[in-house]
């Protein structure tokens, strides 16, 4: 199955890529490298997802808000590559924007790792870090950026 079989299969549908809000490009591609800005979770009309995991937010519920911060960086490589089936996760860094004691956040950022892994099979395996933060722009629940390859 190819990653687009793959995504409809699931029931789910890429975002359009964003619009930076600032001085800066959704990706910028180096050689075969291309670096996505991060992206946070935004429901299927388009809403930002707020809150504090741990307090506003469960760690369930910001697990789905990785998956959908996810898809909204496989529409960025998708504008990038041309074709997802060319894409190669190579590292995802995921920052949660959580209470102090809050100790989960790795298996939060899994909603994305997990999201790769089902769309890209072998090619969505990548290294990566997690970390909690006292705050993310905007409120967002996670924010996440990838650097990814285009095979």
């Amino acid at each position: 199955m190819t990653p687009d079989e793959k995504l409809a299969a699931l029931g789910l549908i890429l975002p359009p890529a964003p619009k930076p809000a600032g001085n800066y490009v959704p990706f910028k591609r180096v050689g075969d490298t291309i670096y996505i800005s991060g992206r946070g979770p935004r429901s299927p009309d388009g809403k930002p997802l707020t809150g504090k995991v741990g307090r506003d937010v469960s760690a369930i519920d910001a697990y789905a808000h990785a998956r959908l911060a996810g898809l909204g960086l496989l529409s960025v490589a998708r504008n990038a590559a041309g074709d997802l089936a060319k894409i190669e996760v190579v590292k995802v860094l995921g920052f949660v924007n959580a209470v102090p004691d809050f100790t989960d956040h790795p298996k939060v950022i899994n909603g994305c790792s997990d999201l790769f892994v089902e769309i890209l099979g072998d090619n969505g395996k990548h290294a990566r870090s997690a970390v909690g933060m006292g705050s993310l722009p905007h409120d967002m629940t996670v924010e996440i950026e990838a650097v990814m390859r285009i095979l």
